[in-house]
């Protein structure tokens, strides 16, 4: 071996342990408790979603609410992967998406109903 890459080790073996060292965990503090939210916010619970699960068959479904309206369904058969029936538009039309699906999409939210 030349002598320069034998140094070049010894100098990255020595970082790596000195950095190791360096972590003394008796002087670890504990993380602080956060914030309190600011004053008039306060989490409304008509929007925190419902889950109600079942039994169909052999098949768990979990069906999610907010506010009492149905807007995604999981379906996981026994020993099989999970799909999904959403409505993504709101009218009560659900379309299947598998679990592995990647395809991205642009959020589609109702800002206002008549």
């Amino acid at each position: 071996m030349r002598p320069y890459f034998r140094t070049a080790v010894l100098a990255v073996l020595f970082a790596a342990s000195f950095s190791a060292l360096a972590q003394d965990r008796s002087r670890a503090q504990p993380v602080p408790e956060p914030p309190p939210p600011p004053p008039g916010f306060e989490l409304d619970p008509a929007l925190e979603p419902q889950i109600t699960i079942r039994k169909r068959g052999e098949d768990q479904v979990e069906e999610y609410r907010i506010g009492g309206r149905l807007y995604m369904i999981r379906v996981t058969p026994p020993g099989g992967r999970p799909y999904y029936m959403i409505d993504q538009r709101g009218d009560g039309k659900f379309t299947r998406q598998e679990s592995h699906d990647s395809g991205l999409r642009p959020p589609m939210w109702v800002i206002h109903q008549f």
